[in-house]
């Protein structure tokens, strides 16, 4: 029997999820016609709408629904310009959805550096604020990061934003289902969303735009997403995200559940494997993540054998086409070259059982006594 743990991936879809959009595509209809199909199938997406900003303290009118997270993420960047942006801010741990379109924007990028635990410097931060003088600046950070599951002080982050004049994007992708976001606590005026994070289907997710934020839409078309995102909406992958969202949050203690299993393997390695290194641990995070180094065994290498022992886990981020490079997100935490060439990530889910972490323990034990001679010369 396999077993899955790699959420951040993409979650398995919830039931609730699948049963709901079986029955949006049953009834059909583009939510931009007048008849009574259309009409049912816009007044299906609206409470999606509504359900999802619900549960992320947003206005469902400022939610603009889009293909997923890394459409999300470029929409804000966009509109970088139309907002008179002349430089971005990026923190070093952001995504590559991020990290690609601010390159791609044309606007100078400057990096925001983290600690050693992986959070952003708030102090830097404020000094560069200060220091901005009448220059227009939109500043990124990611809600949790995808590699280590360390959550940012993005609140805080907010103010000092706000506070200066400034703008703010939060890629709150790796949020969704996993932990609480709180679009208004957050001062921000954009924020990227994502279904399948949660249990959704792919395909589906969403930028939040702050009233005082406007958005240029990067797919032209019939005006759908009041004109801020062209095309047919996804009338069964948006009802489907909401169906994902509302049974997550529903799920009370889950998160709990699943600190407590993280816990469990993160002992249990470290018990049999000291210079095993979590990335993070000393800070707050998602809890469902661990991203572990064990010196002299190559991520690559341990994929494979994970998964021929049949667990499913990443190196690092999965959103690269299948390649397996150097972390970024470690390389900006100060990770040497051999703790960042052995990096793995495990996380957790709503499927995941306390007999799946034992097994994988056992499992990521046994492989690893192979090769330890070699670890320990190494570190």
């Amino acid at each position: 029997m396999r077993v899955y743990l790699d959420h951040n991936a993409t979650a398995p879809v919830r039931s609730e999820a699948i049963q709901t959009v079986a029955d949006a595509l049953r009834a059909g209809g583009n939510a931009s016609s007048v008849h009574a199909a259309g009409r049912a199938a816009r007044a299906s997406m609206e409470r999606a709408r509504a359900a999802i900003a619900r549960h992320v303290c947003a206005r469902a009118e400022d939610l603009v629904f889009t293909s997923g997270g890394s459409e999300a993420n470029t929409l804000a960047i966009h509109a970088a310009r139309q907002l008179g942006v002349e430089r971005l801010i990026i923190s070093a741990i952001e995504h590559e959805a991020v990290r690609a379109a601010a390159e791609a924007s044309g606007l100078p990028v400057e990096i925001w550096p983290v600690d050693t635990s992986g959070r952003v410097d708030l102090s830097w931060l404020e000094t560069r604020l200060n220091d901005s003088g009448n220059e227009s600046l939109l500043i990124a950070l990611m809600a949790a990061n995808n590699e280590t599951g360390v959550i940012q002080p993005y609140a805080a982050a907010g103010r000092l934003i706000r506070e200066a004049g400034h703008y703010f994007h939060i890629d709150a992708v790796q949020m969704t289902g996993k932990a609480d976001f709180d679009f208004a606590g957050s001062l921000a005026h954009f924020a990227a969303l994502s279904s399948h994070k949660a249990g959704g289907p792919q395909g589906a997710g969403a930028l939040i735009a702050a009233c005082d934020a406007q958005v240029a839409p990067l797919i032209h078309g019939g005006g759908q997403e009041k004109n801020r995102r062209g095309g047919t909406e996804n009338v069964a992958g948006i009802c489907g995200f909401a169906a994902a969202v509302e049974a997550a949050a529903a799920d009370a203690g889950e998160a709990d559940r699943q600190r407590a299993l993280r816990d469990r393997l993160e002992q249990t390695l470290k018990a049999k494997a000291p210079e095993v290194v979590i990335w993070g641990a000393e800070a707050e995070r998602l809890p469902n993540t661990t991203c572990l180094s064990a010196p002299g065994w190559p991520s690559e290498i341990q994929v494979i054998a994970l998964d021929l022992e049949g667990f499913e886990v990443s190196a690092g981020s999965a959103c690269s086409s299948g390649k397996v490079r150097k972390s970024a997100v470690l390389d900006a935490m100060g990770a040497s070259e051999e703790h960042a060439k052995t990096a793995l990530r495990i996380s957790l889910g709503w499927t995941t059982t306390q007999d799946d972490i034992d097994r994988f323990a056992n499992a990521w034990l046994s492989n690893y006594e192979r090769v330890r001679p070699r670890a320990a010369a190494a570190v």
